[in-house]
């Protein structure tokens, strides 16, 4: 049925209807963003496999935090809805 799959001919026809639909200026910027967000999965995979890594072997000289100790952040300022044109609702 299907012998010889993808061709180069049949390449070169899903590169011109790729190009046709979405232009030649928007291109290198689609290319662009897939590169980046493909770096960014790798990193954050490769985060996920040391942070993974280091649950299994903890560190022994790490002391655990208490929940006793006060906290050094300052309180989060409370947060007011806010209208979806914008407008303040309390007013």
């Amino acid at each position: 049925m299907l012998r010889n799959g993808l061709e180069p001919w049949h390449l070169l026809i899903v590169a011109i209807v790729i190009i046709v639909l979405f232009g030649s200026k928007r291109l290198p910027d689609a290319a662009r963003a897939v590169g980046k967000s493909m770096r960014i999965l790798k990193s954050e995979t490769k985060a996920m496999k040391e942070e993974g890594e280091g649950a299994t072997h903890p560190a022994p000289s790490t002391p655990a935090p208490s929940a006793q100790t006060p906290s050094t952040q300052p309180p989060a300022a409370a947060a007011r809805p806010v209208a979806p044109d914008g407008a303040d609702p309390a007013r």
